[in-house]
């Protein structure tokens, strides 16, 4: 007979009981089985160049340009939302594989395109960039590890009210705009303290600064203008394309 699923609820915060369990089992950096792949085979799987990124991302920031423009053009008609929907698909998923692989470094060969990119589409993710890049580290350390990975997308037993929510990115809208403001006054979550080190604390607060002065200016010009138009652009997209 299948058993309660309030008795099999797990704590899935970093901070709790789970995280001494993973630890006790051996789970916590653990070395798991990896392919006999050479170390000379794997520099050359490994090779990146600047060209096939830069033409990915002139491309893709044409698309959101002619899109964007489409929309403005026919603002006020239902015209717009063809380019609109296209722009907030641009805007909010496909920047965000450009955000996974810049954060790996493996976009460009180049360090400072990586590090660009991975600020501007962290952005249109809605991934704090600096808190990002240190809870995907722990989440390649130990993927699905309840207790130790920060990226879990659903715990067991699923909510699906929570699944639905975010097919419009409810939920991460909620939990990143309360961690921007929290980071613009300087705090940092016990959770986030897990795995953030202290020497990155700094980044962290000054982009969560620079995130809300950029959001305050976009709402500032749509309350100017008396317009949803600016919000279309910044904020949105990840609902209505996300």
């Amino acid at each position: 007979m299948p058993q309660d699923t309030a008795a099999c609820q797990r704590d899935y915060s970093l901070t709790g009981p789970e995280a001494a369990r993973a630890a006790e089992k051996g789970l916590v950096s653990a070395e798991w089985y990896q392919s006999p792949i050479s170390r000379q085979r794997m520099k050359q799987l490994m090779q990146r160049r600047d060209g096939p990124a830069l033409l990915d991302t002139a491309i893709w920031l044409l698309a959101l340009l002619v899109s964007g423009f489409g929309g403005y053009w026919f603002w006020g008609s239902w015209a717009c939302v063809p380019f609109f929907l296209a722009y907030g698909v641009l805007y909010a998923t496909a920047s965000n594989p450009r955000w996974h692989e810049t954060g790996h470094g493996t976009a460009f060969k180049t360090r400072w395109m990586n590090d660009g990119l991975y600020q501007v589409a962290s952005f249109m993710c809605m991934f704090e960039p600096h808190v990002w890049r240190w809870s995907h580290a722990r989440h390649h350390t130990d993927t699905i590890v309840v207790g130790r990975d920060p990226e879990i997308v659903e715990p067991r037993p699923p909510s699906l009210v929570m699944m639905f929510l975010s097919l419009f990115q409810i939920p991460l809208l909620i939990k990143t705009m309360g961690g921007v403001c929290r980071h613009a006054f300087a705090h940092m979550s016990e959770q986030e303290k897990d795995f953030i080190p202290v020497s990155e604390w700094p980044r962290v607060f000054l982009a969560a600064r620079i995130w809300l002065v950029i959001y305050a200016g976009v709402v500032a010009a749509a309350l100017y203008l008396q317009s949803w138009l600016p919000l279309m652009y910044v904020g949105l997209p990840m609902l209505y394309g996300g």
